[in-house]
C-alpha cells in the first residue's frame, strides 16, 4: 500500500489493521477442495441450520481466482497434490486455508505410500479441524479460530517468509513430501526396489533416473 512509509507504525496504521482485519475476517469467500466423505459435513455445516452466515462465509466460490478460504476437505493424496497447490497458488493474496478433518490434518488412518501425511506438507495451513469426520460444531469453531488469527494480522507486514515443511514455500516447485514407510516387513520386501520417486516431488528429470 505504502502507508506504512507515509505514517509509520503508529496510530494511524494500526487504526488501518483493525478495520481492514475486520472486513477480512467477516467475509471469508470459502472454496471447498472436497475429495472425500467429509464434503458430507461441509455440506451439513453450509446448510441453513448452522448458518454460517453468521461468520460472513456463507457464499462458497468454486474457482480459485474468487476466493480466499482454501478448505481441504478430505483425503489428499500424491496424484491429487499438484491440483491442491495449483489451486493454492491461484488464489489471490490474502488467503488462509483450513485443513477439514483428520485426512486433511495428517493422513487419517490412511498411514500407506499413495496418501500425503498432512496437507502441511504441500502447502501453508492456518487451522487445523479435527475428527473424522468433524462434526459442524467443531467447524464451526475452527472458523471463529480463523477469524481471531486474521485479527490480530498485521495488513502492511509482508516481509516473513511462509514456511511448509520446514522449508520457504515457493511457487515454482512443490517441497518434497517423503510417503511413510513401514520398517516392520523389511525383510520380507527386502528384494523389492525401494519406493519410487514422484515427479511432481521437486526433483530434476536427471536426478531420478
Amino acid at each position: 500500500m505504502g502507508l506504512e512509509t507515509i505514517f509509520g507504525s503508529g496510530f494511524i496504521t494500526s487504526q488501518l489493521n483493525k478495520i481492514i482485519n475486520w472486513g477480512r475476517k467477516n467475509s471469508f469467500f470459502p472454496l471447498p477442495f472436497v475429495t472425500a466423505c467429509c464434503g458430507m459435513e461441509f455440506m451439513a455445516t453450509w446448510g441453513s441450520h448452522y448458518d454460517v452466515a453468521r461468520f460472513g462465509a456463507e457464499l462458497p466460490r468454486f474457482s480459485p481466482r474468487q476466493s480466499d478460504l482454501l478448505m481441504v476437505v478430505g483425503t489428499i493424496n500424491h496424484k491429487i497434490a499438484p491440483v491442491l497447490k495449483r489451486v493454492y497458488d491461484q488464489m489471490c493474496e490474502p488467503k488462509w486455508v483450513i485443513a477439514f478433518g483428520a485426512c486433511a490434518s495428517s493422513g487419517g488412518f490412511y498411514r500407506n505410500y499413495a496418501t500425503v501425511q498432512g496437507i502441511d506438507r504441500i502447502i501453508p495451513v492456518d487451522v487445523y479441524i479435527a475428527g473424522c469426520p468433524p462434526r459442524p460444531e467443531a467447524v464451526l469453531e475452527g472458523l471463529m479460530l480463523l477469524q481471531k488469527k486474521v485479527e490480530g494480522e498485521d495488513v502492511l507486514n509482508r516481509g516473513a517468509p511462509i514456511m511448509v515443511n520446514g522449508q520457504a514455500y515457493s511457487e515454482d516447485r512443490l517441497v518434497h513430501v517423503e510417503p511413510p514407510v513401514d520398517h516392520r516387513a523389511d525383510q520380507v520386501v527386502a528384494s523389492h526396489e525401494g519406493p519410487g520417486v514422484h515427479p511432481w516431488q521437486g526433483f530434476e528429470e536427471t536426478e531420478r533416473r
